[in-house]
């Protein structure tokens, strides 16, 4: 799956929990402290996720794994753009949502419910980044822009 199926996903599944959607958002990566999943800036449009992480998920985990690991980040982030602030209700929201998107067994929902630096300890071996760079995926939130930029 790329990015934009990925997002697709998350916002289907955030909707039909919460009722509520937000389009126009934008992704990026960059390398980050190890420590720092991504963040969103609060009255922004993009979501920034750590390089290293993802790297690192991508070359030891399945396509399940990854998409899973990606929906999690993306799903906690995406909350934060719709106001859910505060760190520990967006947590437990985000796996509310991969419980109710894909059941208790599903890698997302254990993700979630989980420490994701307990699950991947190799995160500490990640070279800590400034975030300075940040390189924009493209073709993110395709369905903000599909009806007129092809």
């Amino acid at each position: 799956m790329g990015w934009d199926q990925v997002f697709r996903v998350v916002r289907r599944a955030a909707g039909a929990v919460l009722g509520r959607e937000r389009y126009g958002l934008s992704l990026a990566l960059a390398d980050l402290p190890p420590q720092l999943g991504a963040y969103w800036q609060v009255t922004g449009n993009f979501i920034v996720m750590n390089q290293g992480m993802v790297d690192l998920v991508r070359r030891r985990g399945s396509p399940l794994e990854f998409n899973s690991f990606v929906f999690v980040i993306l799903t906690h982030e995406y909350l934060h753009t719709l106001g859910f602030l505060d760190e520990s209700s967006t947590r437990k929201l985000t796996a509310q949502i991969a419980r109710a998107s894909f059941g208790p067994e599903h890698p997302a929902t254990r993700m979630a419910e989980g420490d994701l630096w307990q699950m991947y300890p190799e995160f500490a071996t990640i070279s800590p980044g400034d975030g300075r760079r940040i390189r924009p995926v493209r073709d993110f939130d395709r369905a903000a822009t599909e009806r007129y930029i092809r």
